[in-house]
């Protein structure tokens, strides 16, 4: 069931091959492990999703992308998973992130600064925010891409096994 939801939102792998703008990828994009819907290459998928929506940093969709390519799971869903964090949620993820960060490094935490784009704030908030925007930020990406790889193992097999259950069943009652 959630194969068919998947594959009609997914563009199709063949177009996405053939597709002008990525012919520099070359034979990259022509592994199946990159477009497959079984239970490793998805849940690898939701880790290196998961893992690179947390990171702080621009272009996540190119490096899941880029990761997924790597380690051969599903590119679709690994690219996908970085919208998690887009212009409304990066606020609060990066705020929750700084904060867990401050707590582990134990640098006391006065709220995030305001952002202004100008080098007196590089050169000053950026300085004393970093360190742990970046431990925070590491340590939610690496357990959301634990999490999600081990809930998507588990939620695949669940489904394999209620699917078995249910075809046991129709077995037996087609006996009767």
């Amino acid at each position: 069931m959630a194969k068919h939801i998947i594959r009609r939102l997914f563009p199709n792998y063949q177009t996405v091959r053939e597709h002008k703008s990525l012919r520099f990828l070359g034979t990259l994009l022509h592994d199946p492990n990159l477009w497959h819907l079984n239970r490793h290459s998805v849940a690898g998928g939701f880790a290196v999703g998961l893992f690179m929506a947390f990171l702080p940093m621009p272009f996540q969709m190119v490096l899941a992308a880029m990761v997924a390519i790597a380690v051969r799971v599903n590119l679709p869903i690994a690219v996908a998973l970085v919208w998690l964090s887009n212009p409304l949620t990066m606020p609060p993820i990066f705020f929750f992130a700084y904060k867990l960060g401050s707590l582990i490094v134990g640098i006391p935490s006065h709220g995030m600064p305001a952002f202004n784009l100008s080098l007196e704030w590089f050169g000053g908030e950026f300085l004393r925010v970093w360190k742990p925007l970046l431990v925070g930020s590491l340590l939610l990406s690496t357990v959301s891409a634990l999490l999600g790889y081990i809930g998507m193992q588990l939620f695949w097999r669940l489904n394999v096994v209620h699917r078995w259950e249910q075809r046991r069943k129709r077995r037996l009652t087609a006996r009767k």
